[in-house]
């Protein structure tokens, strides 16, 4: 076994480049993929080393990158599309809503579209406006799309290629200001779990359930050593697929300690958070000690990036929801 040290931006890289390798249906395609590497250099030297026709730059027109996408992958590839920033897919939403969620079942079956679509979301990078957004729970709401999200080296790299194998379309949200994050990972052996769209307890605890994914898993991690310190046992749960969402798992952690905050930066309001919270306590109603609770971003368009952390919730916001949930 071969373990690397590698930051979550080079995971992905490296998925990427093994994905063109093993498979020559699969293309990538976006905005300044090619030469430039993208803009956080996820694609850097993929086009040199495979080509301008399995790695290709696109002119700024997001709408038809994915219209072209779905083409290609009627045709029979397994394209990978690059949206630059978060802020910037909603030209393309129609296209992802309309037809690359719905062709399936428009034909019984017969279709399938493979497409995967990157998208770095998510703030604390001090970007300017359109480019701190977390939109998971446009495309969560939509059937007929699968919506994952890692927190760490090893997952980035293993659920992208999970992701490119699936026969379903995958939103894969990348939180951007993890891309630095280091981690080890072993590219040679694939685990035989977890699955794409499978929870996992990433520390276990007996007091409280964490449920987060991407950016806020660190987060809950770190808000469950502070608790620790104060004689506090918090599981911590990384959800990695938002819909669908492994409920299983929640349920099985909810039941053990009693009580669940779930942690997103996205909005509060409608979030991924509020489907959560109402599953668990239909489901679990009866082991519940406290009301579901939720930490997120606030109802309100992303702020200039001098106040995103006012705006982000924090370790603070979240050790807060703790200290609420155990003083029922």
């Amino acid at each position: 076994m071969t373990t690397q040290t590698l930051t979550l931006a080079k995971a992905l890289t490296e998925a990427l480049r093994a994905t063109l390798d093993t498979d020559p249906k699969v293309l990538i395609m976006g905005e300044d993929v090619g030469k430039l590497g993208g803009v956080f250099r996820i694609t850097d030297g993929l086009q040199k080393d495979f080509g301008e026709d399995r790695v290709m730059d696109t002119p700024l027109a997001e709408s038809g990158i994915v219209g072209t996408a779905i083409g290609l992958a009627l045709r029979g590839y397994r394209p990978i599309v690059e949206i630059q920033f978060d802020g910037f897919v909603f030209p393309a939403y129609d296209q992802i809503v309309t037809q690359l969620a719905k062709m399936h079942a428009r034909s019984r079956g017969r279709i399938k579209l493979p497409v995967v679509i990157r998208i770095p979301y998510g703030g604390g990078i001090g970007a300017v406006e359109h480019h701190s957004e977390s939109p998971e729970a446009l495309f969560a709401h939509v059937a007929g799309l699968k919506v994952v999200s890692p927190s760490h080296a090893s997952d980035a790299y293993w659920m992208m290629r999970q992701a490119v194998r699936s026969d379903d379309p995958v939103i894969f949200f990348e939180p951007k200001r993890r891309y630095w994050d280091k981690g080890e990972l072993d590219t040679d052996t694939e685990p035989a779990a977890p699955s794409l769209h499978e929870a996992v307890v990433v520390r276990p605890g007996h007091d409280l359930t964490l449920a987060a994914y991407g950016p806020m898993v660190k987060v809950c991690l770190e808000a469950a050593a502070v608790a620790a310190e104060e004689g506090q046992s918090v599981e911590v749960v990384d959800l990695r697929s938002i819909s669908p969402v492994d409920f299983d798992t929640i349920q099985a952690s909810v039941e053990r300690t009693g009580r669940l905050v779930v942690v997103h930066e996205a909005p509060v309001f409608f979030g991924a958070g509020a489907e959560i919270a109402a599953r668990i306590t239909e489901r679990s109603f009866h082991s519940l000690e406290a009301p579901v609770l939720r930490v997120g971003g606030y109802h309100l368009p992303y702020p200039p990036a001098r106040l995103e952390d006012e705006y982000l919730p924090g370790l603070d916001r979240v050790l807060d929801a703790v200290d609420r949930s155990l003083a029922y």
